[in-house]
C-alpha cells in the first residue's frame, strides 16, 4: 500500500514544458507613448485604478483595463 505523497514537478531550463513565469505587472504613466495591438500608437491621457486611459489622437480616448495584455510601452 502507498501512502499519499505531494511532490512539485520540477523542470530542466531547457524544458519546452517548463513552468510558466509570471510576468510582471505593467505600469504606464501619464504622457507616455504605447501601442496597442489593434488601435495602434497612443498616449497615456490619465492613470486610474484597475486600467489607464489612452488617447490614441482623432479624439478616440479609450479605457483599458488590467491585464494589459494587447498595450505596450514604447
Amino acid at each position: 500500500m502507498q501512502a499519499n505523497r505531494v511532490t512539485t514537478r520540477r523542470h530542466l531550463s531547457t524544458s519546452p514544458f517548463a513552468a510558466k513565469v509570471a510576468d510582471s505587472p505593467k505600469t504606464f504613466e501619464v504622457d507616455e507613448r504605447v501601442t496597442h495591438d489593434r488601435e495602434g500608437l497612443g498616449r497615456v491621457h490619465s492613470v486610474e485604478p484597475g486600467g489607464v486611459v489612452v488617447d490614441f489622437g482623432g479624439g478616440k480616448m479609450i479605457r483599458i483595463v488590467t491585464p494589459f495584455t494587447k498595450l505596450h510601452p514604447l
